[in-house]
C-alpha cells in the first residue's frame, strides 16, 4: 500500500472536526496540570488525532486483507500449499492425422515389406492383408491391431489374398507358385497346390465354390473347384500377352480377365465359352478390374492413367466404347480399383501415391487422399461406404474414414463448380447428382445406372425382334467409332 506524502495539505472538513474535538475536551473535566502544558497539548492534538486515525485505517485494511486472502483466486501465499491442479481434458481424435485434417485416417504398421493386397471381411469389422514379407495377416478394423498371423510356409512373397463373401475361406497366391486355402476363423491351412508357372492373380468366387487363377507363362486362366481342387476350366492362350488380373462377377458365373495386351475378356463358366472380348480397351496395359454389385458394369484401371467403366450386360460398348472414362484422377499409372456395394462410389489407387474417390454417376473425382510415401498397390471400400483401405509399397496400410466426405469444403466447392444438384433415384433410392443448368434436370428422376439398365432392356428387346448379331462375337470399340 502506497505511503502518504509527508507534507499533504489539510482539508477544511478535517480541520473543523479537529476543532469540535478540542472544544469537547475543553468542556471535559481534565486533571489539573499547568496551563502552559495544557496549551501545548491543545496545539498538537489535531495532528495526534489524524495520525491515530490513519493507524486505525491501516490496521483495519491489513486485517481485511488477511481474512480475504484465502478467498482470492489470484493470491499466492508462501505459508499455504499451492492449490491442486487438475489435468485438462483434451478432446480425443480417432486416427493418426493432425487435428485439422478433413479426412481422419489410421496408419497400420505390421508388415516389413511391400503390402500387395488388402480386403474387408466379416461385415467390415476385420480386414486381410498380405505382403512381400511372406506374411498373411488378419486385422481388427476398429482398433487397428493384428488378430492373427497365418503360418505361411515355405516363406515366399504373397502376391494376393481373396476372401469369400461369407468370410469363411481365404485364398492366397505366392511367388513360390503355390495357391493355398485357409479357414479364416481358425487359421488352419485347408489345402495347397503347386503350379509350374507364375501366378499373377487369384480370386475366390463370392459363393465360395470356385477359385480362378491368372497364369503367366501360358497366358491362361484356370478355374478350379474350391472344395476338391479339381480343374473346371483351363483356357490356355486366353490373352496375347501376360495376364495382370482376374475377378468373378457377383453371381459367380462369369470371370473377367485383363492383360498387358490392353484387352478385356469375360468367360462364362456354365457355357465354357468366351462371352465377349474388348480389344484396345485402353491405350496402355490394363492393371486391374472389378465388377459392380449388379454385375452389369465392369471397371478397368490402366497404366495410361485412366479408369473406364464398361456396360458388359448390354454390349453398348460395341458402338460407343466405354460408358464412362475417368481421367485426371491420377498423375501416374492406376494400379487398382474397387466399387462400393451400391456402385455410387469408386475407389482407385495409383503409382502417384494417392487414393482417388470418384462419384460414379457424374464421373468426376471427389477427393484425392494423400499420405503414402510410395506406390498404392491395392484399395478396398467397406459395404457401408464409411471406410477406405489402402495398401502401399511403403510397408503400411491406411484406414480412411470418408463418412463425412460430402461435408468437406473442397468437395462442396467442386460440386458447385460443376453445377451439380443431389437427387434421389426413384428406382433404387440411391443418391445421384444432376446438372442444375440442364433444362431437362427436373425430368431426370433415375440414376445413370437405372437409366442405362432401362435402355439396355429396350436394346435387347429390339435385338431379339430385329435378329441382330449375337453378343458373343469379338469387337473393337476403337475400330467402330
Amino acid at each position: 500500500m502506497a505511503s502518504q506524502p509527508p507534507s499533504a495539505p489539510l482539508c477544511s472538513e478535517s480541520l473543523d472536526d479537529d476543532l469540535k474535538t478540542v472544544s469537547e475536551l475543553h468542556r471535559a473535566k481534565l486533571p489539573s496540570m499547568p496551563s502552559s502544558d495544557l496549551e501545548h497539548l491543545f496545539r498538537k492534538l489535531p495532528a495526534v488525532i489524524r495520525a491515530y486515525g490513519r493507524f486505525k485505517l491501516l490496521t483495519l485494511e491489513a486485517r481485511q486483507n488477511r481474512l480475504l486472502a484465502p478467498l482470492d483466486p489470484l493470491e499466492v501465499s508462501k505459508d499455504s500449499p499451492p492449490p491442486e491442479e487438475h489435468p485438462k481434458s483434451e478432446k480425443k481424435f480417432w486416427g493418426d492425422q493432425e487435428t485439422l485434417s478433413k479426412i481422419p485416417f489410421k496408419i497400420l504398421r505390421g508388415h516389413k515389406d511391400l503390402v500387395s493386397s488388402c480386403s474387408f471381411c466379416a461385415d467390415d469389422t476385420k480386414f486381410l492383408s498380405c505382403s512381400h514379407d511372406s506374411t498373411l495377416k488378419l486385422w481388427d478394423a476398429v482398433d487397428g491391431f493384428v488378430i492373427r498371423d497365418f503360418d505361411h510356409k515355405p516363406k515366399a512373397p504373397v502376391l494376393e489374398c481373396s476372401v469369400t463373401a461369407d468370410s469363411r475361406r481365404i485364398i492366397t497366391a505366392s511367388y513360390d507358385k503355390a495357391v493355398k486355402a485357409w479357414d479364416l476363423e481358425t487359421g488352419k491351412l485347408l489345402w495347397k497346390i503347386n503350379y509350374e508357372t507364375f501366378i499373377a492373380s487369384c480370386k475366390v468366387s463370392p459363393d465360395g465354390k470356385y477359385v480362378v487363377l491368372a497364369l503367366d507363362v501360358d497366358r491362361a486362366i484356370c478355374i478350379m473347384d474350391a472344395e476338391n481342387t479339381t480343374t473346371v476350366s483351363y483356357i490356355k492362350n486366353h490373352h496375347n500377352r501376360s495376364l495382370t488380373a482376374c475377378c468373378f462377377d457377383p453371381d459367380s458365373q462369369k470371370v473377367a480377365s485383363v492383360s498387358l495386351d490392353k484387352s478385356i475378356k469375360i468367360w462364362d463358366i456354365t457355357s465354357q465359352a468366351t462371352l465377349l472380348t474388348i480389344t484396345k480397351a485402353h491405350s496402355g496395359a490394363i492393371s486391374n478390374c472389378c465388377f459392380t454389385f449388379s454385375g452389369h458394369f465392369l471397371c478397368t484401371s490402366s497404366w495410361d492413367k485412366t479408369l473406364k467403366i464398361w456396360n458388359v450386360h448390354t454390349g453398348e460398348f460395341r458402338n460407343s466404347g466405354a460408358c464412362a472414362t475417368l481421367m485426371k484422377g491420377h498423375e501416374g499409372s492406376v494400379s487398382s480399383c474397387h466399387f462400393s456395394r451400391d456402385t455410387s462410389v469408386l475407389v482407385s489407387g495409383g503409382f502417384d501415391r494417392t487414393v482417388a474417390i470418384w462419384d460414379v454417376g457424374e464421373g468426376y473425382r471427389k477427393l484425392s487422399l494423400k499420405g503414402h510415401s510410395d506406390w498404392v498397390t491395392d484399395v478396398a471400400i467397406s459395404n457401408n461406404k464409411k471406410w477406405v483401405l489402402s495398401a502401399s509399397k511403403d510397408k503400411t496400410m491406411r484406414l480412411w474414414n470418408i463418412e463425412e466426405i460430402d461435408e468437406i469444403p473442397l468437395v462442396i466447392k467442386c460440386k458447385k463448380a460443376l453445377g451439380l444438384k443431389v437427387k434421389q433415384c426413384e428406382v433404387c433410392d440411391r443418391p445421384f447428382c444432376n446438372y442444375e443448368s440442364d433444362i431437362f434436370s427436373e425430368t431426370v428422376t433415375k440414376c445413370v445406372f437405372c437409366r442405362m439398365d432401362a435402355k439396355g432392356s429396350l436394346t435387347e428387346a429390339s435385338s431379339s425382334l430385329g435378329g441382330e448379331d449375337s453378343p458373343l462375337q469379338e469387337c473393337s470399340p476403337t475400330a467402330n467409332e
